[in-house]
């Protein structure tokens, strides 16, 4: 069955991009969760288990919660943020205001008349269960996501960027075409084909919040019985080269031979978006330095950069993924 979301001009108009942190906490922990992790994901899962076994997280009044072994879970544990970026303390303080009505509703939504003992202690003591919910979900996004956030946030921000030109040049069906194979945009209509709740329905609120998600599945979720306003999240660009950027071993003797080695090693770092300030500090150089690297790099075709705030985000180009590959004995690895 697909699900269809019926949406007006004005809605459309009132659909925006945000990045949140709790989305990324909490669809990590979910991917933790998965008996096999999605292959763009698996370095961060690796990672995080091996530093979940040095240290284990305290989470029994969330984890019962999001990793549920149902169809869906309490979706109020994510509100649609309130602005373009949030931090976790916004997330989580929206999450906290969630009435002890809306509360009880969503459980029931999802646990029917059983539920499991986290969510009827969370039904009978809502103010005190969202507060230790919140205070477990900071710890796991302080321990896991928080060390590699700087790429993160610069991965979701270039989604954005490159989502809000498409919008610009081409309208709705431009933005939706290649957001997931799933999604189709017709006629003032938007359907996910793999949605399994089957219907048709308006969107709430005034419009999306579409929220592109790094750590999560290779699907789109919609939260569509919500408090706050309808969220559309969806697989984020580039996530399956993010793994090779964090990669800190020699480059290919050939790129290093041709750019030399701190170049090559820029060139690497970028297949995923950094500034230059973060360049510097994951490398152990000065700004200045990147600096000169990353404008012979662009100079020849090799990078790009995209403006995002205040913030020039740099990337690799196709010219210089084509050029790290050239070096590698196996192609297909590059996602």
């Amino acid at each position: 069955m697909s699900l269809s979301i019926e949406i007006s001009a004005d809605d459309l108009a009132g659909t925006r991009f945000a990045v949140s942190p709790l989305a990324e906490t909490i669809s990590g922990l979910q991917q933790l969760a998965e008996p096999g992790s999605d292959p763009r994901t698996r370095w961060w899962v690796e990672w995080a288990r091996e530093r979940l076994a040095l240290r284990p997280l305290r989470l029994a009044a969330a984890w019962p919660l999001l990793v549920t072994g149902r169809p869906g879970w309490p979706q109020f544990l994510l509100p649609a943020p309130a602005t373009t970026r949030t931090s976790i303390n916004d997330d989580l303080e929206a999450m906290q205001r969630t009435t002890p009505e809306e509360v009880v509703e969503s459980l029931h939504r999802v646990f029917g008349d059983e539920p499991p003992p986290a969510a009827q202690e969370l039904a009978e003591a809502p103010a005190e269960q969202l507060a230790a919910i919140a205070a477990e979900l900071h710890d796991a996004h302080d321990y896991l996501v928080r060390p590699h956030w700087r790429r993160i946030r610069a991965l979701l921000e270039s989604d954005i960027a490159h989502r809000a030109a498409q919008l610009t040049s081409g309208g709705a069906a431009k933005l939706f075409e290649d957001l997931h194979p799933d999604v189709v945009w017709s006629a003032g209509r938007l359907t996910f084909r793999a949605d399994q709740r089957g219907g048709t329905t308006p969107a709430a609120r005034g419009g999306l919040v579409l929220l592109p998600v790094a750590l999560g599945p290779d699907r789109v979720v919609v939260k569509r019985n919500t408090t706050t306003r309808t969220t559309l999240r969806y697989p984020c660009r580039g996530t399956g080269r993010l793994a090779r950027s964090l990669d800190r071993s020699p480059v290919p003797r050939d790129t290093a031979r041709l750019l030399g080695r701190s170049k090559a090693g820029l060139l690497r770092a970028l297949l995923s978006p950094s500034t230059t300030t973060d360049l510097a500090r994951e490398l152990g150089t000065t700004p200045s330095a990147v600096a000169q690297h990353l404008a012979v790099l662009r100079a020849n075709g090799l990078i790009s950069g995209q403006r995002h705030g205040r913030r020039v985000l740099y990337e690799t180009t196709p010219l210089g993924r084509a050029l790290l590959d050239g070096a590698r004995p196996d192609h297909r690895l590059q996602t």
